[in-house]
């Protein structure tokens, strides 16, 4: 949802795209002269107020005052679209059974979208599927539910080890925070100082339970217990920003795991097989959507403070629309893969191996 938007935005180091959609977005703006306005005409950068986050276990948490460049803006606006567009077009593909199984994403948009059609461009060349994603330090989901947490400290575990100063972010839903190997996970971390940001996402719905009705505490930024914790607007693009600047340093300057809460909401139900209007009313919906939508505030930020004009920005969800479109093309024609490759990647640089079929005369290749 709106969350991974964010996470998107902030995490350029983390998925390389950011970066991409940064010089884009750049490039754009010089170009780009609108009626008769020059790109001199706006506003270089602006400082913006920001919600105050609450805290657990700190004595300071991040600054209540953001800056954001024209530029910087231009490139979250464009890669918000980006993520929004692409989750309502795997929407349109999962109801028209060109995508099956569940719907979850992470990496570039051409290859998610043949990911999920299970197609031989995909970023797991078609075989993983929405849940298994991976690529250069992002390291997929997990069919259980929670289980990425452990995961999540073990990389960290790695980059620790390694000492090369990188950090591991671990996302779960307000959902999966009940679960028993969470915790298991905090006390690990904290024993072991892991450089290690946990991040609970709570869009107040576990699948269709309200998060009042599954948790004795919804206080997920408290539930570290000896873990710091803070919670953060999670429909703020500048207020996630600021924070997980604030809990990056925080693990960098080797003071171990803290803990995000990123209060956000989703606008459509938890999974294809949920109209997400059974547990809440529409009107819960539209007030949301109305209110606090993150891409509308950014963009309402920017035009008020003459950063950008309304018809740059229209050019840009153009531009999103067709990267869309192109990529939903790809992922419609791009060849499944052949069932020789079925067994491939097994193991990782290992000569070809023999893999039993689902007989023990039906005999598969392995190559990695």
């Amino acid at each position: 949802g709106s969350m991974r938007k964010m996470l998107t935005i902030i995490s350029g180091a983390l998925r390389g795209a950011a970066a991409r959609n940064g010089a884009q977005a750049v490039s754009e703006g010089t170009r780009v002269v609108v009626s008769s306005r020059t790109y001199a005409d706006f506003t270089p950068q602006a400082t913006f107020d920001i919600k105050k986050c609450d805290l657990h276990r700190l004595e300071e948490g991040p600054p209540q005052q953001a800056l954001l460049t024209r530029e910087e803006g231009l490139s979250y606006y464009r890669t918000m679209q980006t993520v929004r567009r692409m989750e309502l077009k795997a929407d349109q593909l999962y109801k028209q059974k060109i995508i099956r199984g569940f719907c979850h994403l992470g990496g570039t948009v051409r290859e998610i979208m043949a990911e999920l059609t299970g197609r031989r461009g995909g970023i797991a060349k078609g075989k993983g599927g929405s849940m298994h994603m991976y690529t250069k330090n992002f390291y997929g989901g997990n069919g259980i539910v929670g289980a990425q947490v452990p995961l999540g400290a073990g990389v960290a575990l790695a980059c620790k080890y390694q000492g090369r100063n990188e950090l591991c972010v671990t996302l779960y839903g307000d959902g999966a925070a009940n679960q028993g190997q969470i915790f298991e996970t905090y006390n690990m971390a904290a024993l072991w100082k892991l450089p290690c940001i946990f991040i609970c996402e709570n869009n107040k719905y576990g699948m269709g339970t309200s998060v009042e009705r599954a948790a004795a505490s919804t206080d997920y930024y408290k539930r570290g217990d000896f873990i710091p914790g803070i919670r953060v607007d999670g429909m703020d693009v500048l207020c996630v920003r600021e924070a997980t600047k604030f809990a990056a340093e925080h693990c960098r300057a080797g003071k171990g795991p803290i803990l995000m809460e990123l209060q956000t909401y989703r606008y459509h139900g938890h999974s294809m097989s949920d109209p997400g209007v059974s547990y809440r009313t529409r009107e819960e919906i539209q007030e949301v959507r109305s209110k606090s939508d993150p891409i509308s505030m950014l963009k309402e930020r920017m035009l008020s403070t003459n950063m950008a004009s309304v018809d740059e920005l229209k050019e840009i969800d153009v531009e999103v629309r067709k990267e869309i479109e192109d990529a939903a093309q790809f992922a419609t024609t791009d060849p499944e893969p052949p069932l020789e490759e079925l067994c491939n990647h097994i193991f990782y640089n290992d000569p070809p191996i023999e893999v039993r079929g689902t007989n023990p005369w039906s005999k598969l290749k392995s190559v990695s």
